[in-house]
């Protein structure tokens, strides 16, 4: 011990002598800078330490100044390690149960298919889209001013083989139409003339409960462009309310009927809501399909147009008409998707 051992004085004297003397590389310096590396090193797993058990924690999934951190058993702190793989696994559950549900509603709508006699079981449709496709004027259908106006189509741009049924008009009240397209889920869509729907709206409200939007086809059927600009205005409007007053909400979507119109339906339309109006590639019946289109066939996203009619207006029932034009639709490898979904 006395080797290493100074006297105060002896220390006082050395450390005057450090002061004075230029400091220059040697074993005392590189001695001195290690001690600081550990010392800076001991600082750092300090901060680290602080940071994995405190707030403002930004690394490990914590969230930038987030606060502690949940852990998988339910207590502040780390994420338990198995998270990401529990939520991963909770997905892949997910995806099985959907795919598990999508095989037994096929299976039911199979069972169905047998029940109403179509000559096959109609197509599951796929996910409707995540964003809805923009909808266009088709061209050839325009009018002047048109760009401000709601859109009139034939055809949803998509490229899934899906097509999409509307059935116009209302003076058919088939119930058997109603447990046919309930028990198949099929959907469509319904545009209803209030002339031929008043004395029955309890069926169309039916209709609604089972997942059926309800769209405008005018008060009376006219053609809309024999009439002035406030007689076509009475004739939508006066529809748009009549269908909010039965069934509670106003149509964003109108057919004009026999497809015919002029600028002033257009604006008379947009003026109580209207935001689009679809027309049709094709019509239904139960004995055949007549075709708007050169090809005469269908294509990915065209809506399909029918009536609602009985056996005194054609040959058939509704049902018949159903048993038609699924047959037609499901040979040729399409799905009926609903028109809402995509507009």
């Amino acid at each position: 011990m006395q080797l290493v051992r100074q006297t105060d004085e002896k220390a006082a004297e050395r450390q005057r002598r450090q002061h004075r003397q230029p400091r220059h590389p040697g074993g005392r310096t590189r001695a001195v800078a290690a001690v600081l590396v550990i010392a800076a090193l001991g600082s750092a797993c300090a901060a680290g330490s602080e940071d994995r058990g405190g707030a403002g924690r930004t690394g490990d999934g914590g969230g930038g100044g987030g606060g502690p951190v949940e852990s998988a058993s339910g207590e502040p702190g780390r994420a338990g390690p198995g998270a990401g793989a529990e939520a991963a696994k909770k997905a892949e559950a997910g995806k099985k149960a959907d795919a598990a549900a999508a095989v037994k509603a096929q299976a039911l709508r199979a069972v169905a298919a047998k029940k109403w006699k179509l000559a096959k079981t109609p197509l599951a449709a796929p996910a409707p889209p995540a964003v809805k496709p923009k909808i266009a004027t088709r061209k050839g259908f325009e009018v002047t001013g048109g760009a401000s106006l709601p859109p009139v189509f034939t055809n949803v741009p998509t490229k899934e083989k899906v097509v999409f049924l509307t059935i116009d008009d209302g003076a058919e009240k088939d119930p058997e139409l109603l447990r046919m397209m309930d028990e198949l889920k099929i959907p469509y869509s319904a545009f209803l003339s209030d002339y031929v729907i008043n004395d029955n709206y309890a069926y169309f409200k039916k209709m609604q409960a089972r997942g059926v939007s309800l769209h405008n086809h005018t008060l009376t059927h006219p053609y809309l462009p024999g009439l002035s600009y406030e007689q076509q205005k009475r004739e939508i409007c006066g529809q748009q309310d009549k269908i909010k007053k039965q069934y509670g909400k106003r149509p964003e979507l109108f057919r004009p009927p026999y497809g015919n119109y002029n600028a002033g339906t257009l604006r008379a339309a947009k003026s109580c809501g209207v935001k689009a109006v679809p027309l049709w590639s094709s019509e239904a019946f139960p004995d055949h399909m007549e075709w708007r289109e050169w090809d005469r066939d269908l294509h990915p996203g065209d809506i399909v147009l029918t009536h609602f009619r009985g056996k005194e207006d054609w040959k058939g029932s509704m049902p018949d008409m159903i048993r038609h034009v699924m047959k037609k639709i499901t040979d040729k490898g399409y799905a009926v998707a609903k028109l809402e979904d995509y507009v």
